[in-house]
């Protein structure tokens, strides 16, 4: 099968398209065949094997544990695993796995769902990830309720167009921070409010929850937007070689005990029962992936770059053509 492969951490650049031998699933796994996978700044970590901590949380400290690059995926499912029952040959899939980006990858059951019928398989590819990040930041770190003044930072981005439209669903009242040419879309979202960063400041108004999904902004400036007793909540992080982020959480779980209002950092996880979720919130209507651009499998190198330059609007997803029968 063709996929893109690393043998070495360094720039995208060390990324190729080779012919490597279609992997097997194991017991309570399943073997998809990918028709596109979601591509997000995670994927540009792992290439670059930066910042240094990722390489210590497990991905191989001198080159990838696995070569085989991408996360976010929507295909159809080849074959099961032993004790698999939930899903069949045929089945239309989404979820996360290590090494999407291949004409087939393997996925454990349980970070696997049906796809969503009203979305493409270019749009399920967005969802993972981004979706449960989301979700998890607002709901579980966040604690959002009905009539809460919540604020998106970064609503234009993967994770920040999901949360805008999460948000909406638990009845808050959204306000997002974005840049010029993304205000449009950020209202298009449901934002009730929308700030221009780069002339405006967001921190004249105090909001009951904080979604922060930018990564460069300090505790100090952050917190004069929050309310006496709001909650923040960071969402990964940018900046530095070593901890690339990770010190603006650290520095709230530090600060946490002796302020009433909470600062958290979120770890997010792909689990089956928030893709549910999810599938369920895009069946019923008011969830939709926004897709910014697609490229095609080839040119994984140049969706990455994309994507960490910072322009994208929503997600970018690569597409695997075919998806007619399954090829001898």
């Amino acid at each position: 099968m063709k996929a893109i492969v690393q043998d070495r951490y360094g720039n995208p650049g060390v990324l190729e398209p080779r012919d490597i031998a279609r992997p097997a699933p194991g017991p309570g796994e399943v073997l998809v065949r990918v028709h596109a996978a979601g591509v997000d700044p995670g994927v540009w970590h792992l290439t670059t094997g930066q910042p240094y901590l990722v390489r210590l949380l497990g991905f191989g400290l001198r080159r990838p544990k696995n070569s085989v690059r991408g996360l976010d995926f929507a295909g159809t499912v080849e074959q099961t695993g032993e004790g698999v029952t939930k899903f069949h040959p045929g089945d239309e899939v989404f979820g996360e796995c290590a090494g999407a980006f291949a004409e087939y990858a393997v996925a454990k059951a349980d970070r696997v769902a049906g796809k969503p019928a009203r979305l493409s398989f270019e749009q399920a590819a967005a969802v993972a990830i981004s979706g449960c990040t989301a979700l998890q930041g607002l709901r579980d770190a966040g604690g959002v309720r009905p009539g809460q003044s919540v604020l998106v930072i970064g609503a234009a981005g993967g994770v920040g167009s999901f949360a805008v439209q999460l948000a909406k669903t638990f009845g808050a009242e959204v306000t997002a921070v974005c840049s010029t040419g993304k205000v449009d879309l950020v209202r298009e979202l449901g934002a009730g409010h929308v700030v221009d960063y780069t002339c405006a400041d967001f921190t004249d108004r105090r909001h009951d929850l904080i979604l922060d999904t930018a990564g460069l902004r300090s505790l100090a400036h952050l917190r004069r937007a929050l309310a006496p007793r709001g909650t923040l909540v960071i969402v990964g992080g940018e900046g530095g070689k070593w901890l690339g982020g990770v010190q603006r959480v650290l520095r709230a779980a530090v600060l946490n005990p002796f302020v009433k209002q909470r600062l958290r950092g979120l770890i997010s996880t792909v689990r089956g029962t928030d893709l549910e979720v999810l599938r369920e919130t895009i069946e019923a209507g008011p969830l939709t992936p926004v897709l910014d651009r697609t490229y095609p499998l080839a040119d994984a190198v140049a969706a990455i770059d994309h994507v960490h330059r910072g322009h994208s609007a929503g997600k970018v997803v690569l597409t695997l053509g075919s998806r007619g029968p399954a090829a001898s």
